[in-house]
């Protein structure tokens, strides 16, 4: 069985070991979601990872309902990347774009419009929004003939991540957000050809993977799953049977690589009793399989790669306090802590100055 240390290719990308960094929302670009000088700082320090995937994204104002986040729709938005991706590249790394559309998960503050789904339905509790947070709304459901426009988001986006350096993108259909929300049946009402059955709700997903394929070619797509639980208050009455249909589906495509994101029931980021679903995805989906949700430990990791439930391991909040993560995995050195009062602030105490191992040493 491969180890943790071994490289790995990726579609287009040969990565040097199997620990990825995982996307972590940050909070760093402005109001306008470009980003900061200091996202260079924050990506670089961290170019060992085996792959970047970068921070969610936003396609659209339309798509982008997290304030402070960044987006890949404008001129301006491309242009600050891009030292950003010309850096992690210097360092001797790789990064891509994940490409997001929260969906209902935002507030019409930030969206600057009403937030659009799959169906009229509301997230319980609140968004964060620039002036704090405030309770989701009922979004407005996306009509049949919006869905071109919508594709054409993500065609966009695409472009502009080339454009801007990225090596490829990451397709956000996790964790609750707007693809995830067609997928699942307590969110998707629909009745027309994207709700119902699964094959219809599984349909956007495929679309929008055929668009991102058309752009920047199938071995620098990738996609991001959430198949087991409750996520963000999406769920389905069927998940094996949706997501072992949705992996097959990508897998036909030739994605670069799939990742799933599979908490427990002690979970950092939601808690479920609900079994993972890699088992049974890993016999549909023919490429690349990449796990993730609370690995810290080399042991831990190194024993989803010895099951062959995985190929490689995507890493959060372990990168956030630790910039050179694989070094310290490799080396047995013990992990920083993270400090979760300033994973959303917007300047760098919390960001930027967690020390390298060498620099912590000295």
């Amino acid at each position: 069985m491969p180890s943790l240390f071994d490289p790995i290719t990726l579609g287009a990308v040969d990565a040097p070991n199997r620990i990825i960094m995982a996307p972590l929302t940050r909070g760093r670009a402005d109001r306008d979601a470009v980003p900061t000088d200091i996202m260079v700082e924050y990506y670089t320090q961290r170019a060992s990872a085996g792959l970047i995937i970068s921070e969610a994204t936003g396609i659209s104002r339309e798509g982008l309902g997290w304030p402070f986040a960044p987006g890949l729709w404008t001129d301006a938005q491309v242009a600050a990347w891009k030292p950003v991706t010309d850096s992690v590249h210097a360092a001797g790394g790789r990064i891509v774009a994940q490409l997001w559309h929260m969906g209902r998960q935002g507030h019409s503050s930030v969206y600057e419009t009403q937030p659009v789904s799959s169906s009229a339905t509301a997230t319980e509790g609140q968004a964060h929004t620039f002036e704090g947070k405030k309770d989701f709304e009922v979004a407005r459901p996306l009509e049949t003939n919006e869905i071109p426009r919508l594709l054409n988001d993500y065609e966009l986006a695409t472009k502009n991540a080339l454009a801007a350096g990225f090596d490829g993108v990451q397709i956000h259909a996790a964790n609750g957000y707007l693809i995830d929300q067609f997928l699942r049946d307590n969110a998707n009402f629909r009745t027309d050809e994207y709700g119902g059955s699964i094959e219809n709700r599984v349909r956007l997903l495929r679309e929008v993977a055929e668009r991102v394929i058309s752009v920047a070619g199938a071995d620098r797509v990738s996609v991001r799953l959430s198949p087991n639980g409750d996520s963000q208050g999406v769920d389905d009455s069927n998940p094996e049977a949706l997501f072992t249909a949705a992996a097959k589906a990508l897998s036909d495509l030739g994605i670069a690589f799939l990742e799933l994101r599979e908490p427990g029931p002690d979970g950092t980021f939601g808690k479920t009793d609900v079994p993972k679903l890699s088992p049974a995805i890993r016999k549909v989906f023919k490429g690349v399989l990449i796990v993730n949700s609370d690995y810290t430990t080399v042991e831990e990791a190194q024993a989803e790669l010895d099951s062959g439930n995985a190929d490689a391991i995507t890493f959060g909040r372990t990168f956030i306090a630790n910039p050179d993560l694989p070094e310290r995995l490799r080396a047995g050195a013990p992990l920083a802590k993270d400090d979760a009062k300033t994973w959303y602030s917007q300047g760098p105490e919390g960001y930027i100055d967690y020390p390298a191992l060498e620099t912590a040493n000295a």
